[in-house]
């Protein structure tokens, strides 16, 4: 098998918002799941931030097969075998490591690693990765710090994600090099926990509408 982000890409075209999932919960998955489509999204990101994480990528791929769902927080080889045995379409780290990066094996075409500088983008670049999470985006520089990237690095695409809003995506994918933007607003631990599934489908119709107007 042949891994890489292309099917990632061509659903980023569809729907460029990938919200970033905090799931306490197995049962929780699967009406996620179903949510985020209703609303017209086709990628999601759960993050292994809780025990549910491998779980929750399962349960979701199993109800909505056709929604891409990646792993957030992968920090080590055991998060990347879990991930993909649990069906994980692409894998998410905040960063890279020398141990991840020898970990990752056949998996490395799934790896969109975090970057906060333009040394870290070049590095991340000679190691095979094409496509890069400015992280965190609010921190390190936003959309002045991706438009002075784009000039020296015009090869490389970001997802950036961190601590960016509703009102800020539509600013960020008007950058020729961002294929996407990761945030929470979406469907926060607080929709998930509350069933809360009708504003979830809402909140992502709205944000695929703002970028679309």
């Amino acid at each position: 098998m042949t891994f890489s982000l292309t099917e990632l890409k061509r659903a980023a075209a569809k729907a460029p918002v990938v919200p970033v999932l905090v799931i306490g919960s197995v049962e929780q998955a699967a009406p996620l799941a179903k949510a985020l489509q209703d609303g017209g999204l086709t990628i999601a990101e759960v993050t292994l931030r809780t025990p549910a994480g491998i779980e929750a990528i399962a349960a979701m791929k199993a109800a909505v097969p056709e929604l891409l769902v990646g792993a957030g927080t992968v920090l080590t080889g055991e998060d990347v075998r879990n991930s993909v045995e649990a069906g994980a379409d692409f894998l998410v780290s905040p960063g890279m490591s020398p141990g991840l990066l020898n970990a990752l094996g056949k998996y490395k075409p799934l790896m969109i690693p975090g970057v906060a500088t333009a040394s870290e983008a070049m590095c991340r670049h000679e190691e095979g990765f094409e496509m890069l999470k400015l992280f965190p985006a609010s921190v390190a520089g936003g959309i002045p710090a991706l438009k002075a990237l784009a000039g020296p690095l015009p090869h490389l695409q970001f997802m950036p994600t961190g601590g960016i809003g509703a009102g800020e995506a539509n600013d960020y994918l008007a950058l020729p090099n961002v294929l996407a933007v990761g945030g929470s607003w979406i469907a926060t631990r607080a929709d998930v926990d509350s069933g809360d599934w009708a504003g979830i489908s809402r909140k992502a119709r709205e944000a695929l509408s703002a970028i679309s107007s």
